[in-house]
């Protein structure tokens, strides 16, 4: 897959060289049959998934496994919508509208997300913060920040609670944001602006950078592919820790973070 780099970003996109390495661990993508319309939805919102795309045999066995799986959480899959932010990371559309997610550039943004966020993570402070209003958000968050010690907002943000310290509900030692959702989290996302704190996001096709400092281009709807994007995160930031030493030894897993929220039309169908 060839991939082009921009000369220069524009101002206030994206403050995050300083944590930006080498990526030696490339693969690449090449979707040879279109998803028909039922699986596309499923891989938006699903209970049950199957992908039925094809991938190249051209990479070593442990990034077969991760690519698979990636595929087979549809965290690639994105919405009818591409913004001009979202083009960096933006593979391809399908015959049905949907825009597909460069998947090079979510394993990328993973790990350098996970080394940014390793910096700032201790045991049961309050210098992580990480929310989703977002129903299949819920769960990844909250196991995320059981894992890591990290602080979970999975109802009504309080507004003030970043800039004010006469509230009750401040939060003095936040140092970073993670939100699953630029459009549902508006409101952290626009007092971590306020407060200079910087905000580390999910980022879909349909999303803009503004008010982020790092994006994760990742499908941020679909129930399995949230659970997926905060386990690996979680799993990363482990390795970066030195809890663990190799990716077996995460004693978690992918079920653990994953929403048991059954959909509606689902919970129809087996009536």
């Amino acid at each position: 897959m060839a991939r082009k780099k921009k000369k220069t970003e524009e101002p206030g996109k994206e403050k995050t060289d300083d944590v930006i390495e080498d990526f030696d661990e490339d693969f690449e993508i090449d979707f040879e049959e279109d998803l028909d319309l039922e699986e596309e939805l499923d891989l938006l919102d699903t209970e049950d998934i199957k992908a039925g795309i094809e991938v190249k045999e051209e990479i070593i066995d442990k990034d077969e496994e991760r690519k698979q799986l990636y595929l087979s959480c549809g965290i690639h899959i994105g919405t009818k919508l591409l913004t001009g932010d979202a083009r960096r990371f933006f593979y391809r559309q399908t015959n049905y509208g949907l825009y597909v997610i460069d998947l090079t550039k979510t394993d990328e943004r993973l790990k350098i997300a996970a080394k940014f966020l390793s910096k700032f993570v201790e045991e049961g402070s309050d210098r992580v913060i990480v929310t989703s209003i977002r129903r299949y958000g819920k769960e990844p968050v909250k196991k995320f920040c059981e894992v890591l010690g990290c602080r979970a907002i999975t109802e009504r943000f309080i507004p003030g609670s970043l800039t004010n310290p006469i509230i009750d509900t401040y939060i003095k030692d936040a140092s970073v944001v993670v939100i699953v959702d630029p459009h549902a989290d508006k409101v952290i996302l626009h007092e971590a602006k306020l407060a200079r704190i910087p905000v580390v996001s999910l980022f879909d096709t349909d999303d803009t950078l503004d008010g982020i400092d790092l994006a994760i281009p990742a499908n941020n709807r679909g129930k399995k592919a949230l659970g997926l994007a905060f386990y690996l995160l979680a799993r990363q930031i482990m390795l970066e820790l030195g809890k663990i030493s190799s990716e077996d030894e995460f004693p978690h897993t992918l079920e653990e973070f994953t929403s048991k929220i059954v959909p509606v039309y689902r919970q129809e169908e087996s009536r």
